[in-house]
């Protein structure tokens, strides 16, 4: 059975399927709506208390960044917005207070799944934990804890939710195999937080495992044996001690510099969306950030964050980095992205549509906000700000004299801010890629975001299921865009990085280095087997290879040449 790679390292182990409470929840007509009121806040306010003990335990035993999510529920259950609906629900129909919670619920995580953004998708199981909590205990339906188990197994479930794998007793659960989710699901993060192997979204997994089955897996390959011969057995339990030895070698180089065999330094750094994730940074020895994502300071509230509120959390970031290097993204919202507080239009394709930059061109006064914050934190770090979207020069030059105009009204303030920061942007459209030449003569940096630019460059949907397939980053036209923007920012003196999820791909780290792409910014845990990998590569060499790979005809050639030539 195949599966999508969700935390790396070899399971071995009896299967123990979680089972699915049967919430069956009927619309009931109900006489005393203020009683079904305060049957709903009862059981938000129990909620709470479990919740509060799943953060307790969470920082006690995972850490700090993943007991965040907890704080996030907390929000979710003090949300005025959310819970009024159900409330008014409960009045305008008098219906149950589940039921109410249910169909508002439902058209919440509706919205959040139809997202482009994966992060805001994600996001969606966060609502569904919080809500399904409630629901169970207004229903009186126990809910299952992993924390008491007797036995070493692997847990086989549907889905898992944060709570989940908040309280799995980490000797105790030595894997877990589930049905649906992604590589950013909260339950995919957590286990690479815990260092617990995981293979998610296996088709049909709940109707082949049955409890007892013996179950072997790596979640760096994807693949699930159920009830496998010995001799598959015998395989992985090598390839187990293999991966414990691997992963206390990569422990010993914390501290040393990104390095390739002949010499050459590059810069590993870390994808973050708040303030909270620098702890992964900082366990993992990132050498900075090269992507914030500044656009979750202006989700899951009901107005624009305020200028000082910015500036708070951009100033914590860049002190905490202690003048490592920290590019921020400016605000990528809007078209499916949307904000309950703007009147944002309904678009047909909102992948092409009206967001980013765009939007931020368009409102002005939103856009100079988040500038007057950057720049007022700049002075407490080494930030560099990053245009997001950009597909003329038009656009960057608009942005760019935006910027200017928030300088000299700081100046005019008396306001202190580096005044040397640099400014870049992304390549994450065809357009930019091919014009690069020209854009390199107009910034100080470009970082190339491969999530969008496959997207655009092959003309897929990554969403659509049905030609997931197509979406792939070994895609030659891909590789010789990145090839062409890396060329054309080195030719103007400038320095090129890339922040999407190619940048931590085992497989393509080499042909980066090969190419010259001088940062790589990936998600925290994969940055010291990054580092491993180019200390064993020569960047001469690969730039040999490289040659040839850009003369490959397909994705397969690609791959395949990478898998017998380099890896």
């Amino acid at each position: 059975m195949e599966g999508i790679k969700a935390s790396p390292g070899v399971a071995i182990g009896k299967a123990l399927i979680k089972k699915e409470e049967k919430v069956d929840v009927k619309n009931t007509k109900i006489d005393d709506i203020q009683n079904e009121i305060k049957k709903l806040k009862d059981a938000r306010e129990e909620s709470k208390k479990q919740i509060q003990k799943l953060y307790d335990h969470a920082l006690e035993n995972i850490g700090k960044e993943e007991a965040q999510i907890f704080e996030a529920h907390m929000m979710i259950i003090d949300d005025p917005e959310f819970f009024g609906q159900v409330e008014q629900k409960i009045k305008d129909e008098s219906v149950n207070a589940a039921w109410a919670l249910k169909t508002v619920r439902d058209t919440f995580v509706t919205m959040f799944e139809n997202m482009e953004n994966e992060y805001m998708r994600e996001r969606a199981s966060d609502l569904k934990d919080v809500s399904g909590r409630i629901i169970k205990l207004l229903l009186g339906i126990k809910i299952t804890d992993f924390s008491k188990l007797d036995e070493e197994v692997i847990v086989i479930a549907k889905d898992l939710t944060p709570s989940d794998t908040a309280q799995m007793d980490k000797e105790k659960v030595i894997g877990f195999v589930t049905e649906v989710g992604g590589k950013t699901s909260h339950s995919a993060i957590m286990a690479r937080t815990l260092e617990i192997p995981a293979v998610v979204g296996v088709k049909e997994l709940l109707s082949t495992v049955k409890n007892g089955d013996l179950v072997v897996f790596d979640g760096e390959e994807g693949e699930v044996y159920i009830n496998p011969e010995e001799s598959v057995v015998k395989k992985y339990e090598k390839k187990m001690k293999e991966y414990e030895e691997f992963t206390k070698k990569l422990e010993e180089l914390k501290g040393k510099e990104s390095m390739s065999k002949d010499g050459v330094k590059v810069e590993l750094a870390a994808n973050i969306g708040t303030p909270k994730d620098v702890d992964g940074i900082l366990r993992n020895d990132g050498e900075g950030i090269g992507l914030y994502r500044t656009e979750f300071l202006y989700m899951d509230r009901d107005k624009l964050p305020t200028e000082d509120e910015q500036f708070k959390a951009y100033k914590e970031v860049l002190e905490r980095m202690e003048n490592k290097p920290v590019v921020i993204r400016t605000l990528d919202i809007g078209g499916d992205k949307e904000l309950s507080y703007l009147d944002l239009p309904e678009e047909m394709n909102p992948f092409l549509g009206y967001r980013a930059i765009r939007l931020c061109l368009d409102k002005v006064e939103i856009f100079k906000t988040q500038l007057r914050a950057l720049l007022r934190a700049s002075i407490y770090g080494n930030i560099k700000i990053m245009f997001p979207m950009i597909s003329s020069i038009e656009e960057l030059r608009q942005a760019k004299k935006i910027l200017e105009e928030v300088k000299k009204e700081l100046i005019n303030e008396e306001i202190k801010f580096d005044k040397d920061l640099e400014v870049g942007m992304m390549i994450e459209i065809p357009a930019a890629a091919i014009l690069s030449d020209q854009f390199a003569k107009e910034v100080d940096f470009f970082s190339i975001g491969t999530n969008d630019l496959i997207q655009y460059t092959t003309a897929v949907d990554r969403m659509n299921q049905n030609i997931s397939n197509l979406y792939n980053q070994f895609h030659p036209a891909l590789l010789r865009l990145i090839k062409t923007v890396i060329d054309n920012g080195h030719k103007e003196g400038i320095w090129v990085g890339m922040c999407g999820e190619v940048a931590g791909d085992p497989k393509l780290i080499p042909v980066l280095l090969g190419m010259g792409l001088d940062e790589f910014s990936m998600s925290p845990i994969s940055i010291l087997k990054a580092r491993w990998i180019i200390s064993k590569l020569s960047k001469k060499e690969m730039e040999k290879k490289v040659d040839e790979i850009l003369n490959l005809p397909t994705a397969t050639d690609v791959e395949n040449y990478i898998d017998e030539f380099i890896n």
